[in-house]
């Protein structure tokens, strides 16, 4: 369902692509790298006026009006090129399919680049508001569904909770959703519980000192460590990609007792860091033979170069910025004005057999099927996919997508 744009809220209009301060090259050119590896149909642009930002997005099924929409929010280190594979799929499906490149992201521009910059615009509620702005600003009234994958997922699923009449679905890709903090006093057990400042004290005392990998990204270096790595950003690129999918043989993932230290400690080294690590450190010992890159189908060397790219130009700060609002006080506080709050619309689980990100908040996929979600659908587990699931397995999660959205169309 399709409606006009709200007076409050400027029209969507295209845009040149205009290098920013945080660029370090310029497209010049008017077929660049990312254009050259989306599958035909898919439209990429700039859109102005989307809550202080000109967001770009790929899109689909843009040629009839009047389609249901379909958003598509990416994670980290990801960017809108991520869906790739799904845009077209669920065009022919009947819906106009939209994937952005989210706040902090790729093309997208507006955005504070600096560590000290406008942190709290890269807040939950914020995201959520450019996701609102951007269906308003293409046309939409409403969403059919909400698809969030990695830090999309919480992002999707927060779209979901806070407006269930724009949101009329949700699906939640890899990273559960456990619902809203519980309201409680400071230094109450159930407040420390997920405290990651006291989890990362912890962690640094057990016998072989670790870090939350989610402490790192918050840290003034994190950028920096990534963009400007020894090994190259391409190589770090895909040691990490390679880490988390299915590729690794060692990403056999299983439930974990609690919030504990020592139970935590059982993730992945990319989840749970070596204390004097960074995460091009941590990642490449696990680098891919060149035989391996070669036959890497799910992701060629054409693709992750798109990725190599944008992140060259951009940095990371812009997604690490996520991170940092994820254990602010004054943001958690506001989180925990909904707290008892349920997903009430339609909403399905999917990821890989091989993702550690199901269990890396112990009890969050229990959470979300038991509470958080009141019309949960399924939690489907995908074989052969790790962490990039609708990149490695991309028919499997298309299928999935398509028969739950034609089942909340009847």
């Amino acid at each position: 369902m399709t409606g006009h744009p709200a007076p409050c809220l400027r029209t969507a209009r295209t845009a040149r692509w205009r290098p920013t301060a945080y660029d370090n090259t310029t497209l010049t050119e008017p077929h660049t790298l990312l254009e050259s590896r989306l599958p035909p149909g898919v439209r990429s642009r700039l859109v102005e006026g989307i809550n202080g930002l000109t967001m770009h997005l790929l899109e689909a099924g843009h040629e009839t009006p009047g389609r249901p929409a379909v958003l598509l929010l990416h994670g980290f280190p990801e960017l809108a090129f991520s869906w790739r594979h799904v845009l077209v799929p669920l065009a022919r499906a009947g819906y106009h399919v939209i994937a952005p490149d989210q706040r902090g992201y790729g093309r997208t521009t507006g955005w504070d680049p600096r560590y000290d910059g406008d942190l709290f615009s890269f807040r939950m509620f914020n995201l959520v508001r450019d996701a609102m702005g951007l269906l308003v600003a293409l046309g939409h009234s409403r969403a059919a569904a909400v698809i969030g994958h990695d830090f999309g997922s919480p992002v999707a699923a927060w779209c979901a909770l806070l407006r269930p009449d724009l949101f009329r679905s949700v699906v939640l890709m890899s990273a559960p959703f456990g619902g809203p903090p519980a309201l409680a006093a400071p230094g109450h057990p159930a407040a420390a519980a997920r405290d990651l400042p006291t989890l990362d004290t912890a962690l640094a005392a057990l016998p072989r000192p670790r870090k939350h990998y989610q402490t790192y990204y918050g840290s003034r270096q994190a950028d920096t460590d990534m963009r400007e790595c020894p090994q190259g950003l391409h190589a770090f690129l895909r040691a990490y990609y390679h880490a988390k999918s299915a590729d690794q043989a060692l990403n056999q993932p299983h439930a974990l007792d609690g919030w504990s230290a020592a139970s935590l400690a059982e993730l992945p080294t990319y989840y749970v860091m070596d204390r004097d690590r960074t995460m091009a450190e941590t990642v490449a010992p696990q680098m891919p033979a060149a035989d391996v890159i070669a036959t890497c189908r799910w992701l060629p060397d054409a693709d992750l170069a798109v990725y190599t790219s944008e992140y060259t130009r951009t940095g990371f700060q812009g997604g690490l910025q996520w991170y940092r609002c994820g254990y602010e006080p004054a943001v958690t506080a506001e989180h925990q004005v909904f707290a008892g709050r349920t997903i009430d619309v339609p909403a399905v689980y999917i990821a890989g057999t091989a993702d550690w990100g199901i269990h890396q908040k112990p009890g969050e996929f229990e959470r979300m099927q038991r509470q958080a979600c009141t019309r949960f659908t399924g939690a489907h587990l995908i074989d052969g996919a790790g962490h990039w699931v609708q990149q490695e397995q991309p028919q499997a999660v298309i299928a999935l997508l398509a028969e739950f959205l034609r089942r909340q169309a009847r």
